[in-house]
């Protein structure tokens, strides 16, 4: 039976009225609720806590907000500690879910970045956060050296954590605007995670980039802009940067983020002039 309808049955609410699906992270359910329903929530929450007897914390999620996209949570059922320990991809990742985001929709995403890793690689992670890139291509790779770049103190924290938890030694990671870091040596591949504005942050990842390397560039566009808006930003950056684009490796949607909207991915090879 699917989770909504299940939930139905034991609320006794409205199947229009209730969350179709939830995300997981570690011991931690994390829905969202809208309209009247809200102030239902803890009799939903409750609901969960039977429904998933391995669950401990249900947490109701407002939305993202400020530089940081920090969640706005509310716990509404179990335990009130929102910090756990997520295993993906073998790897473990320490978090307070409602302090930090952690996208299921860049599972995917993830995996797909961990099989493109060559032995020896430097690798510069310019948006770290928890180590949600570095983690696994430490683990999963024979990459030679991670950089791993967070300016968000409760994400560095957390970063650093995760670090340890997996018992990793090839990743270093720098509490840093990465706009202003100072690294001791360039990087064949790049990995700007972040977006809206990715953009803004084009003329660092070619300062720090090898005469030849990969940028796997993440950002938001619409569906109208694609894929001629973001290919014609790369080129630009790239031009004014001293570097030309040799090649789209790929080119995907990542997930929609709004109507018409999508968190896309391009990874492209540049080289030097």
């Amino acid at each position: 039976m699917p989770f909504k309808q299940k939930l139905a049955e034991k609320t006794g609410l409205p199947l229009k009225a209730l969350p179709s699906s939830y995300q997981k992270v570690g011991d931690i359910i994390l829905i969202k609720l809208f309209g009247s329903t809200a102030g239902q929530h803890k009799k939903i929450g409750e609901a969960v806590l039977e429904m998933l007897p391995y669950i401990r914390t249900v947490c109701m999620i407002k939305g993202i907000a400020g530089e940081y996209r920090r969640p706005r949570a509310e716990v509404i059922a179990g335990d009130k500690n929102t910090t756990t320990t997520h295993k993906e991809h073998g790897c473990l990742y320490r978090i307070d879910v409602a302090k930090i985001m952690f996208s299921k929709g860049n599972l995917s995403e993830r995996r797909r970045l961990i099989n493109q890793i060559k032995p020896n690689e430097t690798i510069i992670d310019m948006f770290a956060g928890i180590g949600y890139f570095s983690i696994g291509i430490a683990k999963n790779s024979k990459a030679k050296e991670i950089y791993a770049i967070e300016k968000n103190p409760t994400s560095f924290k957390f970063l650093k954590e995760n670090i340890s938890l997996n018992k990793i030694k090839n990743i270093k990671p720098m509490m840093a605007d990465c706009r202003f870091a100072t690294l001791p040596e360039k990087a064949d591949r790049i990995i700007m995670g972040y977006f809206p504005g990715t953009e803004r942050f084009l003329p660092k990842a070619f300062s720090l980039l090898k005469k030849k390397g990969i940028i796997h560039y993440h950002n938001v566009y619409k569906q109208s802009e694609l894929w001629e808006k973001p290919l014609e930003q790369l080129r630009k950056r790239a031009e004014a940067n001293g570097f030309v684009l040799t090649r789209i490796i790929t080119k995907k949607k990542v997930k929609s983020t709004a109507p018409r909207t999508y968190h896309i991915v391009i990874d492209a090879k540049f080289k030097k002039q």
